[in-house]
């Protein structure tokens, strides 16, 4: 067992190029040894954003702080500390810092598919 709090783990900025402002942190993960899941912290800075894209795995989301916008194909969805996002495999999106102080978001996804950009 491990119990540590998510200020423990370096934030690294995100490196996609299409990425603005993202810091991200790897709670969980190879780091831990977890065989299933990966579990990250997201925090977008004002006028931060997540690149628009899609890949073949869901991600499980859930709003810590601060007020965002989920985009996908069909437009914007308004987010805030409580919200859940289910985002399906293959769906285009990316999420938007709306408000003027950090967005923050647990993002968790299967294991064997997590990369940093």
């Amino acid at each position: 067992m491990l119990v540590s709090r998510c200020e423990n783990v370096e934030g690294k900025a995100v490196t996609d190029p299409e990425a603005k402002e993202v810091t991200i942190r790897v709670l969980m993960g190879d780091n831990v040894g977890a065989p299933n899941f990966a579990m990250r912290h997201f925090s977008l800075a004002p006028g931060g954003s997540t690149p628009y894209h899609t890949h073949p795995w869901e991600h499980e989301v859930f709003v810590l702080s601060g007020n965002g916008k989920v985009l996908q194909k069909g437009g914007a969805m308004a987010v805030a500390a409580g919200s859940f996002v289910y985002v399906p495999p293959d769906e285009e999106h990316s999420f938007v810092n709306a408000g003027d102080s950090p967005f923050a978001f647990l993002c968790v996804i299967p294991a064997a598919k997590f990369c940093l950009r």
